[in-house]
């Protein structure tokens, strides 16, 4: 990637504050979950967490939840040769190995209730793509043999069962069996289709991870492959905001845009196509990295937050802003600004950590708020740790920006 420095030295300040902010944060984070998730009855991480971290004992435990503190803890881990980090990724290593391994069918379940047996065993491509990018991470972490077998099956099952061969791109989701399935979605918002940006997006970010470790001629050519469904396919070339849900031919069934997912792969397929050194979409994902961006900040309010989703059919705004795409924002800028040098672009990362600060960190209960609603008081009614609430978007943006800053420096 290009490193293009910042221009003076208030911008060299600027850079090296934001780098100790994210890390000081990034420690917090960490902390959190070390103290509040564990579940030391019944094994692994409690299902849920509220807001004032209060474990819900009976809660299921999903494989995004897990995946996703095995690639925290261990990417953590790897940065900070940090012991207690060790332990809590084998800890969700452990635990998914035990009791979702699926090892009658393959793959892994969807959840599992709070005692570890199987609750959802359907196959949600989504869940697999997650437990190859936790897996994988851990794997570069203490090279434990186990963990790269499971991200090869798993690759394996993706392959052969939910590639489209006629058309391209995956398949949403199967039953425990992998038999056709009629309930596709991976939540009660989302549209009932065959295929979706969301999914692919995590299918070629786990592929591209389990590729630092395992560089496999076939993984590469779908990793390329998934680039291209990107840009034939999912971005928008009027709008350069991508198309959520898409039936078998990729025709796209909903107009909604999420500013968050826009500007998460506007700097995660980039970062794919660098990582598989193909230079045809390196060039093709650096342009688009800008033109996503500046798509993305439609969503920018004026105090620096992004609102959630957008439907133009009805010209309505989704006015809450959740805590996910706020850390992608400090990301997706921060890469455009590495682009392209243009310090506006710096600006709006930062604006980014400064709404985070102001509106989402829990400065009483630590980690940080399901989001806020439009007059920014937060919302309360989710959890602070869950099947979808993770120390992933938060923990992955405060490394990043790190690693980012270095690279200027």
């Amino acid at each position: 990637m290009t490193k293009e420095r910042p221009s003076n030295i208030a911008a060299i300040k600027i850079l090296s504050d934001y780098k100790t902010e994210v890390y000081n944060e990034w420690l917090s984070i960490l902390k959190y979950w070390a103290q509040y998730t564990i579940d030391d009855e019944y094994g692994g991480f409690y299902g849920s967490v509220d807001n004032n971290n209060n474990p819900r004992t009976d809660a299921a435990k999903g494989i995004v939840m897990n995946s996703r503190i095995l690639w925290t803890f261990s990417a953590s881990s790897i940065r900070l040769k940090n012991k207690l980090g060790a332990e809590i990724a084998d800890r969700a290593f452990n635990y998914i190995m035990q009791h979702f391994t699926d090892k009658e069918f393959g793959g892994v379940f969807w959840s599992v209730d709070h005692k570890g047996a199987m609750l959802d065993g359907r196959k949600q491509i989504y869940g697999l793509a997650f437990c190859i990018y936790g897996m994988s991470e851990y794997y570069k972490m203490c090279k434990n043999p186990a963990a790269l077998d499971l991200c090869k099956t798993l690759f394996n099952c993706i392959e052969q069962c939910s590639y489209d061969e006629k058309y391209g791109g995956y398949f949403e989701a199967f039953t425990r069996e992998w038999k056709i399935i009629d309930d596709l979605r991976l939540s009660e918002k989302d549209e009932n289709e065959k295929k979706t940006m969301n999914t692919h997006l995590h299918i070629v970010e786990a592929y591209a991870n389990l590729y630092d470790v395992w560089p496999d001629e076939l993984l590469k050519q779908k990793i390329i492959d998934l680039l291209d469904n990107f840009d034939k396919h999912i971005i928008n070339k009027d709008s350069f905001h991508l198309h959520l849900f898409m039936d078998e031919l990729w025709n796209s069934k909903s107009s909604l845009i999420s500013y968050g997912h826009d500007i998460e792969a506007a700097w995660l397929l980039l970062q794919c196509a660098e990582r598989v050194e193909d230079d045809h979409f390196i060039s093709i994902f650096k342009n688009y990295a800008v033109q996503i961006v500046n798509a993305a900040a439609e969503g920018i309010d004026d105090d620096g937050g992004m609102w959630y989703e957008y439907e133009p059919m009805d010209n309505k705004m989704v006015r809450e802003k959740h805590s996910w795409p706020q850390a992608e924002a400090m990301i997706g800028f921060m890469n455009v600004f590495q682009l392209s040098g243009n310090e506006k672009y710096l600006h709006q990362s930062l604006n980014s950590w400064e709404f985070i600060k102001n509106n989402m960190l829990d400065k009483k209960n630590g980690e940080w708020f399901w989001g806020v609603h439009e007059n920014n008081t937060a919302i309360t009614a989710e959890d602070k740790a869950g099947f979808w609430k993770c120390p992933y978007h938060n923990s992955r943006a405060c490394m990043e920006i790190q690693d980012r800053i270095s690279l200027l420096s």
